[in-house]
């Protein structure tokens, strides 16, 4: 006895898997009594009965089938095994986790704008993201005919009408067509909304949408560089002033003939000019300063001068003698210095 029920004893478990495996099945076999479940992390069981869905398992762990799954089961929870028979069921493994696709226009994606009659021709990627939401739709839709799904099967069909959203949202919501960058965020949210209504229907949902950059013909993207450059620049005249002075003070502007040659005379004559203006002015300021002075300074100076001279006057009669004194430097009468 022991002999046959290790031989009808069976494992279910998803023996196929693969991180871009969106679904397997696990079908066409009985489950023999003793059988375990065993489902991982990142995955869950779904028993299925001529399509209908019995029971969801969502907890990784092993299972004992008898006792600890069939009870559950929807209509199969009188099942009683056998010793020669089965329970003949579908087990669908559904990876849980949120998918991440990098997507790509093939193609030009032709926008409509008045400056290109025949459009603008231009590229685009980034990443989206998706998961399974909807079993019953899940198993309705695709897992009823299909043993396996994979993740590039939702990227076909993603990328079958990702062009005309493209066009759809860029004409809509770029508002500078030469700079769709800037609207990015509001051109990818549309195309999410969009993408989610088309992949509903199959059990999915889009649960991220992101444009990573847009792509110009090299002519355009030439174009664009230039004319952004010149933004930059803003006043060419001194851009141009600016550029000259770097090259003499580095030395790259000599020598190199009669233009350049001419180019720093003029240079030299100007930075001169600009010398001998700032000159003038500074002694023109000083001298506008003197006249300026306050009268107050100029009392304060003029008894300085009258003290001075008051110093030096010399003595009516000498001080020695008493004799008159006619201005000279030493008495006539005793030959006392005077003053």
């Amino acid at each position: 006895m022991g002999f046959f029920k290790n031989q009808f004893s069976n494992v279910v478990e998803w023996e196929e898997f693969r991180d871009d495996m969106i679904f397997w099945k696990w079908r066409n076999r009985e489950i023999k009594k003793g059988s375990k479940l065993v489902i991982r992390s990142g995955q869950d069981a779904i028993f299925i009965n001529n399509g209908k869905i019995e029971g969801i398992f969502e907890d990784e762990g092993v299972y004992n089938i008898d006792s600890d799954i069939i009870p559950f089961l929807s209509t199969l929870k009188g099942f009683k095994f056998g010793f020669n028979s089965g329970m003949r069921v579908e087990v669908l493994f559904v990876n849980t986790k949120e998918f991440t696709v990098r997507w790509g226009t093939q193609n030009p994606v032709l926008i409509p704008t008045p400056q290109l009659p025949g459009g603008m021709p231009i590229r685009a990627n980034g990443t989206l993201n998706f998961k399974v939401n909807d079993y019953v739709t899940l198993i309705d839709k695709i897992a009823g005919i299909k043993e396996s799904y994979l993740v590039e099967d939702v990227k076909i069909r993603i990328s079958s009408v990702l062009d005309q959203l493209l066009m759809k949202w860029i004409s809509r919501e770029g508002k500078d067509m030469f700079n769709l960058q800037a609207n990015a965020s509001d051109i990818a949210r549309g195309i999410r909304e969009d993408l989610d209504m088309e992949v509903m229907d199959n059990g999915m949902t889009i649960t991220g949408f992101q444009v990573m950059s847009f792509n110009y013909p090299k002519e355009i993207q030439d174009m664009i560089t230039k004319t952004a450059s010149h933004e930059m620049i803003g006043n060419l005249q001194k851009y141009q002033q600016v550029s000259m002075t770097d090259g003499i003070a580095s030395g790259k502007v000599k020598g190199g003939g009669a233009a350049s040659d001419m180019a720093g005379m003029m240079m030299g004559m100007n930075m001169a000019n600009e010398m001998m203006k700032n000159m003038n002015q500074n002694q023109g300021q000083n001298n506008q300063n003197q006249s300026q002075q306050s009268p107050a300074a100029k009392e304060q100076s003029a008894p300085a001068a009258s003290s001075s001279s008051e110093g030096n006057k010399k003595p009516n009669f000498c001080p020695n003698c008493g004799a008159k004194n006619e201005g000279a430097n030493f008495c006539p009468n005793c030959g006392h210095k005077l003053g």
